[in-house]
């Protein structure tokens, strides 16, 4: 998997769900020591929801999917590769834990 830099999970939320998004994202960046991005209060990018970011090494990727999906508490979480070609990594490479959201991936079509 030489061309897969990183991974992506997006744990998105709403106004009720906010604080428990943050207990999440913020926990799992303390047990496995990730990055954790902006907690985003409105959709972002090609996301439909409010979201969070947590940047995943290859190295631990086992361990925090296998976290998340135990500890997701009912919220929805995209996980994706970062392989440079991010219509594909958000769409064809995505796997989603809990329902599947609509994204708008109108933004990595060159035009």
């Amino acid at each position: 998997m030489a061309n897969v830099q990183e991974y992506h999970a997006h744990v998105y939320f709403d106004a009720t769900t906010l604080e428990k998004a943050r207990r999440i994202c913020e926990t799992c960046r303390d047990t496995f020591g990730v990055v954790m991005g902006r907690v985003h209060e409105k959709p972002v990018g090609p996301h439909p929801d409010w979201s969070c970011q947590i940047l995943v090494p290859h190295e631990k990727f086992a361990d925090v999917a296998c976290w998340l999906m135990l500890n997701r508490d009912g919220l929805v979480v995209l996980v994706h590769p970062e392989t440079g070609n991010d219509l594909k990594d958000h769409t064809d490479h995505a796997m989603w834990m809990g329902a599947i959201r609509p994204l708008d991936p109108s933004l990595f079509k060159k035009g």
